[in-house]
């Protein structure tokens, strides 16, 4: 009998000699070998993985589409697309859902990890889907822009490969996916419907004293000279396991010891959900490393996306208020690598005021999300069965919003919800009406902090160039790929790995020990106080840890304001003292502006202009538009209303978004004048008439009982249909 068959059972006999101590300590030896075991399992896991020409967690089977390396300008992207399971077919009317996966350091694949996922709920509403990912070596000289073009080559093809689709392709960005893809629409805004940000930062150096402690990173490390020294000693690689480490260490109590422990704790059923997880965690891709510095000069330093400072290789200015589509940002207040004042700083960056926002035709909408983290917005199963739900179900509705700010309200439905029948699922999606005081109160830069920023970014750029010109030289002189592999191959985020797999002769009995610790589990049992002993320790260690994390931050951050706000360092680098270093919002567009003013011009035209639907759009805007926003029982009851018109009568969803925008800005042109022509607009027959008040009346009822402004609207509206006697009867609506 082997030596490993034989140590379960002796070890275990301590528990019958030993009482609860015995117990404990059996229980104890248990965990640390199917932890090791685990551990081991996740090394060779982790080579497997690696191994793979692409490799990636997605959990659906795919097909390419495009490959971007055999694009003119190539990268290592790919769209592909998300077969169906068990042979169903996605409606052919329906918009095509595209996710686009962060290249922040690790593989792609985290939007489709589970069944339960961005991926899987815009499949299970009947949508077609497609992935865009990458390889795990970039195509040396990629940039940034490269990658732009890629995009709006990807999102072209899905437009072409579903022409009977009522909208444009629909957008899910997760994180650092968010501002390539928002680069990419402000460039070519026409290929892209509703863009979802999912925890994506767009502004960089927003936050508040106190927390955001990576918007300070670049400054305490003197600058990008860093991101430079990495890609010359990478031989023109960039190493994502960087980044990740740079993750890491914003949570040193989860990385140190919650979650090593928790796999401990739980190692009897936590097991396959930790080997998930790490197996796309711990495989870092590598970037270009001349890609790598003009993130980290543009953005993470510079903070010339939202200020539209950047432009493209020929000149074009990349301006964010170029995106004609609506943009719904989804953040949350436990997100500690994109906190809310990153994911809609942008907002108060590109507009002064709320009336800028709807004058340029642009929809915004967001929700905050009160506790989850950062990784929990991409594939939390909580999230992603109510938020992610309900914009997926609404995005149709979202696309047709008049231009303004919004916030989506996701409210549980019960007894006293008025119309229940018209609500998806268990929750209801509202859009309320918000102003940009609403995005200021989440809390913003004074002049003073931005004036800091803006001196870090001097200095990064002195330190850059000293370093290029004095270090950069002999670094890539010294530097060969067969180094730059080895020193990859020795990250403490690869080496861990390595460490534990198969491929350690000290790991070789460990599998054996594991089967015998299986076959002769005994879990300690919970009242034993060892075991709450353990716990307690646990808790403590955790809070030190966390304690020592809130305090490197607090010095981190006094550090930062202390060091850039030196009136002298701001002089040094050419910023004097109460200087505005950047625009606090983008500048103006003059080219744009003349655009949209003929077009407004045009539209004075059309108060007489149209027939029956802009006449019942028109009305429906009078009723409710004081109260502002919208929710998915009025698109509900549009859609019924909808199908029950003959086929050849129906609108196609392009132009009634049309129509629904020009209806609302001719209102808010002159709201008195465009009343007063809904009479002109109306069927000359009684029986269209009535058809006409028949739906203004059930659809301003959609959302509950009317204000007595909407009433008294209401009134005028009838009393105009009316106006030559009809005796049109006012229906009751209820739930059916």
């Amino acid at each position: 009998m082997s030596s490993t068959s034989t140590t379960a059972p002796t070890m275990m006999s301590l528990s019958t000699t030993l009482g609860p101590l015995g117990e404990y300590w059996v229980d104890t030896w248990q965990r640390w070998i199917l932890t090791l075991d685990v551990l081991r399992e996740r090394g060779n896991i982790y080579f497997e993985h690696t191994s793979r020409p692409i490799p990636h967690v997605l959990g659906f089977s795919t097909e390419l589409v495009m490959d971007g390396r055999t694009l003119a300008h190539p990268v290592n992207y790919g769209l592909v697309r998300i077969v169906p399971p068990d042979g169903s077919t996605p409606a052919a009317e329906k918009r095509p859902f595209v996710v686009f996966d962060p290249r922040a350091g690790h593989g792609p694949g985290i939007g489709g990890m589970k069944q339960e996922s961005e991926i899987g709920l815009a499949m299970a509403a009947g949508h077609p889907c497609y992935f865009v990912g990458f390889g795990p070596t970039p195509i040396p000289g990629q940039t940034v822009e490269d990658v732009c073009r890629a995009e709006g080559a990807f999102m072209a093809e899905v437009i072409a490969r579903h022409p009977k689709s009522e909208g444009r392709p629909a957008v899910i960005a997760n994180c650092q996916a968010g501002w390539q893809v928002m680069m990419t629409a402000a460039i070519r805004p026409d290929l892209f419907g509703p863009i979802v940000l999912a925890g994506a930062p767009l502004s960089y150096w927003a936050g508040v004293r106190g927390g955001s402690p990576m918007r300070y990173l670049g400054g305490l490390l003197g600058g990008t000279w860093l991101t430079a020294l990495a890609g010359d000693t990478g031989s023109g690689l960039f190493d994502g396991a960087n980044l990740v480490a740079n993750f890491e260490s914003m949570n040193p109590a989860n990385t140190y010891w919650k979650k090593p422990y928790n796999l401990y704790s739980k190692v009897d059923t936590e097991a396959a959900r930790f080997l998930d997880f790490e197996t796309w965690w711990g495989s870092p891709v590598l970037l270009e490393a001349r890609e790598m510095q003009w993130i980290a000069d543009n953005l993470f330093v510079g903070n010339k996306l939202a200020s539209g400072q950047i432009r493209t290789s020929d000149g074009a200015r990349v301006d964010l208020r170029n995106i004609r589509s609506p943009i719904v940002v989804f953040c949350s207040w436990g997100d500690d690598i994109t906190p809310p004042q990153q994911a809609l700083g942008w907002i108060t960056d590109l507009y002064a005021k709320d009336e800028e926002i709807a004058a340029n035709g642009q929809t915004i909408v967001y929700t905050l999300h009160q506790s989850i983290g950062h990784l929990g917005i991409f594939v939390s199963g909580k999230v992603a069965g109510k938020e992610h739900d309900e914009l997926i179900n609404c995005m149709d509705m979202i696309d047709l919003l008049p231009p303004g700010l919004y916030e989506a309200v996701i409210t549980e439905v019960d007894a006293n919800t008025a119309n229940r029948n018209l609500v998806h699922g268990r929750y209801l999606l509202s859009l309320e009406p918000r102003r940009l005081d609403d995005i200021r109160a989440l809390g913003n830069n004074a002049t003073e902090d931005d004036l800091r920023f803006a001196t870090a970014a001097r200095v990064a750029e002195i330190n850059l160039g000293l370093y290029r010109s004095v270090l950069a030289p002999f670094m890539r002189m010294m530097t060969t790929p067969q180094s730059a592999e080895a020193a990859r191959a020795l990250h403490p985020n690869r080496l861990r790995f390595a460490a534990f797999s198969d491929r350690n002769p000290a790991m070789a009995p460990v599998k054996g020990l594991a089967e015998s610790v299986r076959a002769h589990r005994q879990p300690v049992p919970a009242d034993n106080p060892l075991l709450a002993m353990e716990r307690l320790a646990s808790s403590t260690i955790t809070g030190w840890l966390e304690a020592w994390g809130r305090t490197r931050d607090m010095m981190s951050e006094a550090f930062f304001l202390t060091a850039y706000g030196s009136p002298l360092l701001q002089s040094l680098v050419g910023l004097g003292v109460g200087e505005t270093p950047t625009p606090i919002h983008a500048e103006r567009d003059l080219l744009r502006e003349a655009t949209e003013a003929r077009l407004r011009g045009e539209l004075v035209q059309h108060f007489e202009t149209g027939g029956a639907p802009e006449a019942v759009v028109r009305a429906l805007i009078y009723i409710r538009g004081p109260e502002g926003g919208a929710d998915e029982r009025g698109y509900t009851l549009m859609q019924a209303i909808r199908a029950e018109r003959p086929a050849a009568e129906r609108i196609d969803f392009a132009r009634f978004k049309e129509l629904l925008r020009e209806q609302a800005l001719l209102l808010r042109l002159d709201a008195q004048r465009a009343v007063k022509a809904i009479p002109a607009l109306l069927p000359k027959e009684a029986a269209g008439r009535r058809t006409v008040l028949d739906i203004i009346r059930r659809m301003a009822g959609a959302r509950g009982a009317l204000p007595e402004d909407a009433k008294r609207r209401l009134a005028e509206i009838e009393a105009m249909v009316t106006a030559k006697g009809d005796a049109a009867a006012k229906p009751e609506f209820t739930d059916a």
